[in-house]
């Protein structure tokens, strides 16, 4: 382009409609974000779009920006290709935390900015590796938007178009139309839907609600984080005689207030091994209930709670259990939105290690191969190495199933034998200190919260458990020995590593001198 030309170029002064949309893999932004140009330019817009990736799916969301520049009457348009903090008018977002994440880079600002955001929660990884419940709390983000943005849509997006058999790209996309945030009618929204070519019938549908419901103006409830977990009421009678004699001696031989939780340990552990299995917890539940002189059964609680749970350990058997199970199968396929007469994949990836091999083994053949190195290193040799394991084939659903079959044989393993004498040592451990400190006990049997998980999950829980434990004969004598362990047990969750674990005992090490 020669100088004369240069001069000839009339540059546009006029300040675009600044969008963002962040959105993580197979939730349609990038589809999202096509339609909302194709809209523009049938508008007869200028429309620019870019995309800044995330790290890694669920790791961090990938950035849609658009900018979009009408009434140019012949003048250049001038359009950058990434966002600027306070400069954007539209920001939507995919899932609740990341319009969180919106905020805390500036991009959300409340003299400018319409949040659109659903209020689902799919978990990142950094929520999900964190020992303890690394979960985002929803209110802080919905009462932060309140503030933040100049206006704020929110609803469950993801349900609402699932419902209809559809993605959430396209109820975002009705949002964004009902919101009245850009100035186009709603049928030229419409006409880009058809134009995609696929699945028109099912994103109009979901088109269609987010539009009336972002059309209300208004958050669609409170926004709280979810109770999960909720207790099942004590059934009259099961049908099953090994059964009702278990709700029988809970409801008759048990305090009321503990009766909910030794309901719900007492059913997974029949669902884990048999009756007789949960018949052995309850006994051991009811020797610390015998003996439990805090107000509210504090020890009675946490015996119903964690002896349970580490009674129903992670083992091969339960793995394979697990994943052959025809409720797995549907809940995927609900998860996921497949249609009756689709077919749908799965593949798993294992990594077992000799140790979970040799665990399956009968206790005196397993010790065998223990004590001999060489043959230990040739058992892991073998299996030590990462499986895709595709379920829906009937080879490897068969050889998962034919695991899942021994659980008749599982107290007979060496894997059974070491938690038997694990649980054995914890037990013994708040029992010795129930008399003389039973806050003591009872903050000792909640320290089991920290085993958890399989392979070397459970490895690393196990260890920072017996590090955590180690601290009891210090802390005995102490009247304050109960918060020192708790603070010992928060300290273990912090991180993954443990470095504040080891921070903590160094203090608890100190006490006596301070």
């Amino acid at each position: 382009m020669n100088e004369l030309s240069l001069k000839s170029v009339v540059l546009s002064s006029d300040k675009p409609i600044c969008l963002a949309i962040l959105a993580m893999g197979g939730q349609g932004g990038g589809v999202l974000a096509d339609w909302i140009v194709e809209v523009a330019e049938q508008q007869g817009w200028h429309a620019q779009s870019t995309s800044v990736p995330g790290v890694a799916q669920r790791t961090g969301a990938t950035i849609y920006y658009i900018e979009l520049l009408g009434g140019h009457h012949g003048a250049t348009p001038t359009l950058s290709l990434m966002p600027t903090q306070g400069d954007l008018d539209i920001v939507m977002a995919a899932e609740l935390m990341e319009a969180g994440r919106s905020m805390l880079r500036g991009l959300v600002t409340p003299d400018r900015t319409v949040l659109i955001t659903s209020t689902h929660r799919s978990l990142a990884v950094s929520e999900k590796i964190v020992p303890a419940d690394g979960e985002g709390d929803p209110e802080l983000v919905a009462t932060a938007a309140g503030i933040a943005a100049r206006r704020l849509i929110a609803f469950d997006m993801q349900r609402m178009a699932e419902a209809v058999g559809s993605v959430i790209s396209a109820s975002m996309f009705g949002a964004l139309a009902g919101s009245g945030a850009l100035p186009f009618p709603r049928e030229a929204f419409e006409a880009a839907i058809r134009g995609g070519g696929k699945g028109i019938e099912p994103s109009l549908k979901a088109f269609s609600l987010g539009y009336e419901a972002a059309g209300l103006r208004q958050v669609a409830g409170p926004i709280r984080k979810p109770i999960s977990k909720q207790f099942a009421p004590t059934p009259i009678t099961t049908g099953h005689a090994s059964l009702d004699a278990i709700v029988g001696r809970i409801t008759t031989g048990f305090p009321q207030a503990l009766q909910p939780m030794l309901l719900v340990g007492a059913r997974r552990l029949v669902d884990y091994q048999d009756p007789a299995y949960a018949q052995q917890y309850l006994d051991r539940v009811a020797a610390f209930v015998a003996r439990d002189p805090l107000p509210g059964h504090a020890i009675g609680q946490a015996a119903a709670k964690y002896i349970a749970v580490a009674l129903a350990y992670d083992d091969v058997i339960r793995v394979a259990d697990l994943k052959t199970r025809s409720k797995r199968f549907a809940r995927v396929r609900q998860e996921m939105g497949a249609a009756d007469q689709q077919l749908l994949q799965m593949t798993e990836f294992m990594h077992p290690r000799g140790e979970e091999v040799i665990g399956l083994l009968p206790v005196h053949l397993a010790r065998i191969i223990q004590a001999r190195p060489a043959l230990f290193r040739f058992v892991d040799r073998v299996v030590n190495h990462p499986r895709r394991v595709r379920t829906g084939t009937i080879a490897w659903f068969l050889a998962l199933y034919a695991v899942s079959a021994l659980r008749p044989m599982r107290r007979g393993t060496l894997r059974h034998a070491e938690e038997m004498a694990h649980i054995a040592k914890w037990l013994k451990c708040a029992d010795n200190v129930i008399d003389t400190n039973p806050r003591l006990a009872a903050e000792i049997l909640a320290t089991r919260r920290l085993v958890k998980g399989y392979s070397d999950t459970h490895a690393r829980g196990a260890a920072k458990f017996d590090r955590v434990l180690s601290a009891v004969p210090l802390l005995e004598p102490r009247p304050d020995g109960a918060d020192w362990l708790r603070r010992l047990r928060e300290a273990a969750l912090a991180d993954e590593q443990g470095k504040t674990l080891e921070g903590a005992l160094r203090t608890i090490a100190t006490l006596d001198h301070l």
